[in-house]
C-alpha cells in the first residue's frame, strides 16, 4: 500500500484505529529522539570514565566522534552490539542507576517541548470524533498539551498512566473515548519504565488493555522503531489470540526499523490481515496529509492548523544591487527534473548485481534497483544490452513521486546518479565518487577552455600540480541533493580536488589544500560560489541538461535556476 491509498481509506476507517506513537513523534516539538538519547548516554559514559569535557564531544552527529565513542565501548565486555535492540535500556540503566536519576534526566529532555503541528492535527481530530484513541511510549505530554488547546480542556481525554492501569479497562468497557494510555510512564510518575528489566517486565495489565484493543480495532504505528520487546511482544500476540487488527495494521516508517517490525507485518500478512510498511517522512507531514483528506473540516479548525502549519515562505529575489541584508545559500533550484524512469522487471539481484551488468556489457545506463524492479534512465537498446541475458519480461514506466525524494529513497539516489552524468556531460567536467559523495571536477585537458572563465575570473589558476609532489590538484564542487519547501535544489560545495598522495606526500598535500581555501572568506566565497553556478547555468535564467541526450529510451532531463537561495531576516 502506498501513503496516497492510505490518505483515501483513512477517512472510511477513522473510528475504527488507534494509534500507537513512538519518540519520532516528538522530534518536532524539541524532544530527543532515542536514537539521539543512546548517543547522549554513551558520550556521558566515554566523557566520565576517560576525564574527558563534554564540551569537547558536543557535536554528537559528528561520525568522527561516533566513531571514536563506540570504539571506546566495542572495547569493553559489558555493552550489547552497535544498534542492537538493548541499546536504549542498557546505556539508560548504566548512565543513570537511580530510578529517581532516570526521571529527572527524562523530565529535562521533554518539559520545555511544545506540541507539534501533528498533535495539534491528532487534537482536531479527536475533536471530531474521527479517532478512538492512543497509545505511547513517549514519557511527554504533546498529547496532553494538544487536546488543551484545541478542546480548550484536558477532561475529553482520557490519560492512564502506570500509576493507575485500571482506568484503561474501566474506560474500553464504559465505551468511553478518546483514551491515551502512556505505556512507559509519564515524565511526572512515580513509574517510569526505562531500563531492559522494567520494559520486559511491562505492566502486564495495561499491556492486556493494549492487546484487546488491537483485537477490536485497526492501529497506526508512527514514529515507533520497534525497540520495545515488551510491545512488540504484545502486538504479536493479538495476532496469536486471533485475526487482530480488523481495520489493518499500518506502521509507518522513515525507511528504518529493527527486524521484528517486518516479521509482524509478515506475519500479520500471512494470518490474512491488511498490514502495511508504508514510508512518510515526518509525523507533522503525515498528519498533514491525513486531515487534508477531509473535505468537511470545520472552517475555524482548518485556519487554526494552517496558522499553525505555516513555518516558511517564500520571499521575492531583490531587484536593487547591493546593501540588502541577506545570507547567500549554496543551494540553486531544479525548476524540473524527471517524474519518470524505466521500470525493467527481469531475473537479476540487488542493486550491487545491476551495476556488475551495466559495467561487464559497458552499457550506457544510470540505474538503481527495488523491489519492483530495476529503475533506470537510458535507451531501450542499451537495456537490452545490459539485461537481455537476465529474461527481461516486462519494460514500463515507474513514477518518481516527489515524497520518496525526501530521504535517501532509490528514487532519489537515481536523480543523484544522473545530474552528476548529466553535468559531467554537458558542461565538461569530471564525476568522482569519494566515501559515497558525488563531486564533478575540471577537466585539465578539456577541448572548451571557454567554459571555466567563470573560474579563472575569480581564482588564482584552477588547476595545477602541488609542489614538491607528483599530486595534481583541479578546483571541483561536491554535489547534493536537498527536496526541501516541495522544491528539489541542487547543493554544490566548492572543493580542491587532488589525486591519491603518497604515504610521504600526504601532509604536503593536506596543507596545500588548507592554505588554498583558508582565506575563501564571505566576499572571496560569493564571488566562488557565483563563478560555479555560471558554469552549470552557462548565464542561462534556466538551464537545460540531459544525462545521455537520446530521444529513443528515457532520458533524464533536468531545468536549473542560475539564482541561489537566500535567507532574509524579516522585521515583524
Amino acid at each position: 500500500m502506498t501513503a496516497a491509498e492510505f490518505f483515501r481509506a483513512f477517512p472510511l476507517r477513522a473510528a475504527n484505529l488507534v494509534w500507537l506513537l513512538g519518540a519520532g513523534a516528538s522530534a518536532a516539538s524539541g524532544i530527543p529522539t532515542a536514537g539521539y538519547m543512546i548517543w547522549d548516554f554513551k558520550r556521558r559514559l566515554y566523557c566520565a570514565e576517560q576525564g574527558i569535557s563534554l564540551r569537547s564531544c558536543e557535536d554528537l552527529t559528528d561520525p568522527k566522534l561516533r566513531s571514536k565513542i563506540q570504539r571506546y565501548l566495542d572495547g569493553r565486555t559489558d555493552c550489547p552490539l552497535a544498534d542492537s535492540e538493548e541499546e536504549y535500556s542498557h546505556y539508560f540503566s548504566m548512565t543513570f542507576p537511580d530510578e529517581a536519576d532516570r526521571r529527572r534526566y527524562v523530565e529535562q529532555m521533554i518539559s520545555k517541548a511544545t506540541p507539534s503541528f501533528g498533535f495539534l492535527a491528532l487534537a482536531v481530530l479527536m475533536k471530531l470524533g474521527k479517532t478512538k484513541g492512543f497509545w505511547t511510549t513517549n514519557f511527554d505530554r504533546n498529547i496532553e498539551d494538544a487536546a488543551a488547546v484545541v478542546l480548550n480542556t484536558t477532561g475529553k481525554l482520557i490519560v492512564v498512566t502506570l500509576d493507575a492501569p485500571h482506568l484503561m479497562r474501566e474506560a474500553m468497557q464504559e465505551g468511553r473515548s478518546p483514551v491515551l494510555g502512556k505505556l512507559h510512564g509519564d515524565f511526572q510518575s512515580r513509574h517510569l519504565k526505562n531500563t531492559l528489566p522494567e520494559l520486559q517486565a511491562q505492566d502486564s495489565q495495561l499491556r492486556h488493555e493494549l492487546v484487546e484493543a488491537c483485537k477490536r480495532n485497526g492501529l497506526i504505528v508512527t514514529g515507533y522503531s520497534g525497540r520495545d520487546r515488551s510491545v512488540m511482544d504484545a502486538l504479536e500476540e493479538v495476532i496469536d489470540c486471533g485475526r487482530g487488527y480488523p481495520a489493518g495494521l499500518f506502521w509507518f516508517t522513515r525507511g528504518e526499523q529493527f527486524s521484528r517490525v517486518a516479521s509482524l507485518i509478515e506475519k500479520a500478512q500471512t494470518a490474512g490481515i491488511d498490514a502495511h510498511l508504508i514510508e512518510m517522512q515526518t509525523f507533522d507531514e503525515l498528519l498533514a496529509d491525513i486531515i487534508a483528506q477531509f473535505p468537511d473540516l470545520p472552517d475555524e479548525d482548518a485556519k487554526f492548523l494552517h496558522s499553525k502549519g505555516k513555518r516558511v515562505s517564500d520571499v521575492p529575489v531583490p531587484q536593487k544591487q547591493g546593501g540588502w541584508p541577506v545570507i547567500r545559500l549554496n543551494a540553486i533550484e531544479i525548476v524540473k527534473f524527471p517524474n519518470v524512469c524505466r521500470l525493467v522487471k527481469c531475473d537479476i539481484g540487488g542493486v550491487k548485481e545491476v551495476l556488475a551488468a551495466i559495467n561487464e556489457t559497458g552499457a550506457q545506463l544510470v540505474a538503481t534497483r527495488r523491489k519492483v524492479g530495476v529503475l533506470l534512465f537510458g535507451s531501450d537498446a542499451e537495456v537490452q544490452k545490459a539485461f537481455a541475458s537476465h529474461n527481461i519480461t516486462t519494460m514500463d514506466l515507474h513514477t518518481i513521486e516527489s515524497r520518496r525524494l525526501w530521504y535517501e529513497s532509490a528514487e532519489a539516489g537515481l536523480l543523484y546518479d544522473a545530474l552528476v552524468m548529466a553535468l559531467a556531460r554537458e558542461r565538461d567536467l569530471i564525476p568522482e565518487q569519494r566515501r559515497g559523495h558525488h563531486i564533478v571536477r575540471i577537466d585539465q585537458s578539456s577541448a572548451q577552455p571557454k567554459t571555466y572563465e567563470p573560474l579563472k575570473r575569480v581564482l588564482n589558476g584552477i588547476f595545477g600540480t602541488i609542489p614538491g609532489t607528483n599530486v595534481t590538484w583541479t578546483e571541483a564542487i561536491e554535489i547534493h541533493l536537498a527536496y526541501r519547501l516541495t522544491r528539489l535544489w541542487l547543493v554544490i560545495e566548492p572543493k580542491v580536488w587532488v589525486t591519491q598522495p603518497l604515504a610521504t606526500e600526504k601532509d604536503i598535500v593536506e596543507e596545500f589544500q588548507r592554505e588554498r581555501q583558508a582565506t575563501r572568506y564571505n566576499r572571496q566565497w560569493n564571488d566562488l560560489l557565483g563563478a560555479w553556478v555560471d558554469i552549470i547555468s552557462r548565464n542561462q535564467p534556466v538551464a537545460k541538461i540531459t544525462t545521455f541526450g537520446i530521444e529513443v529510451g528515457v532520458d533524464a532531463a533536468f531545468e536549473i535556476a542560475n539564482t541561489t537561495a537566500f535567507s532574509r531576516c524579516l522585521k515583524p
